[in-house]
């Protein structure tokens, strides 16, 4: 990855997390983990994805379903940066004119699916994977989950399907930050070792750093990971990466702050940027 190309994607996903943070006020949003996965989203849409604002409807257009709804701030402020919403809707959060608020929606430019009960777009994303194939077309389909949402069993029975039918058009993101709600995953349901359950379900693993826009590069680049198996990238993240006053913190799943507290938590995250 060149310089240039990095200092761009970091840039991006800097302008995204200050627009996660602006909407986490007036009724607030699950903040943590949509600033985990931020790095992906930025590095997917601007990079990975053959989708733009003029193909939203194409036939032959990649998809992104995010089966872990609650962290879409991250998607819409990404949206935003690529003038496919217009910034200044971002303010609509929550209010009741638009159909921006605490779960993806369809009436907003390149939301797929809805989602927020999660377990199901694994499901989903494996069914438009079986479509795409059968119409011939070289679509790529991703599905971002969060690691918490694995424990629903559904997740499992579509992976035991995508691996039956060889799906090797899918890209399953797991966003690793090893918290589910407020807990700890491992001290709930343990996970460990989340590579080698996947493997044993026919899928081909691998393992980054979900913050490193070169390591996500270096994995995207092999896509398919193995010819006839469902790829997954375990991505490991950081709850509330970029703001190190709420990184890793159980209470930060969720926060409605104040107008005085975002303009400090805004300071943190520009001097933590320039480090």
């Amino acid at each position: 990855m060149t310089k240039e190309k990095k200092e761009q994607l970091e840039q991006t996903a800097l302008n995204v997390r200050a627009h996660i943070l602006d909407m986490s006020t007036n009724g607030g949003c699950f903040i943590g983990a949509s600033l985990s996965w931020t790095d992906l989203c930025v590095y997917l849409y601007k990079e990975f994805l053959n989708i733009t604002k003029e193909t939203l409807k194409d036939p032959s257009r990649d998809y992104l379903f995010l089966s872990k709804g609650h962290t879409v701030p991250a998607l819409y402020a990404t949206f935003a940066e690529l003038e496919w919403i217009e910034k200044e809707r971002l303010k609509n959060h929550l209010k009741t004119n638009d159909f921006i608020y605490w779960h993806p929606n369809v009436n907003i430019p390149g939301i797929e699916f809805h989602s927020g009960s999660l377990g199901h777009n694994l499901s989903v994303a494996s069914g438009v994977a079986i479509d795409c194939r059968l119409k011939g077309g070289k679509n790529k389909v991703t599905v971002v989950v969060g690691d918490g949402e694995l424990n629903e069993g559904s997740n499992w029975e579509a992976i035991l399907v995508a691996s039956a039918y060889k799906l090797d058009n899918l890209l399953v993101i797991v966003d690793r930050n090893k918290f589910q709600a407020n807990i700890e995953t491992e001290d709930l349901i343990p996970l460990t070792p989340l590579d080698e359950k996947f493997k044993s379900f026919g899928c081909a693993v691998k393992n980054i750093n979900g913050h490193n826009f070169g390591e996500i590069e270096a994995a995207l680049s092999s896509f398919p990971f193995e010819k006839g198996k469902v790829s997954v990238l375990i991505a490991d993240t950081t709850r509330g990466k970029g703001i190190p006053s709420i990184q890793s913190r159980a209470d930060r799943w969720f926060a409605n702050f104040s107008a005085d507290e975002i303009e400090l938590l805004k300071k943190e995250l520009y001097a933590e940027h320039q480090k």
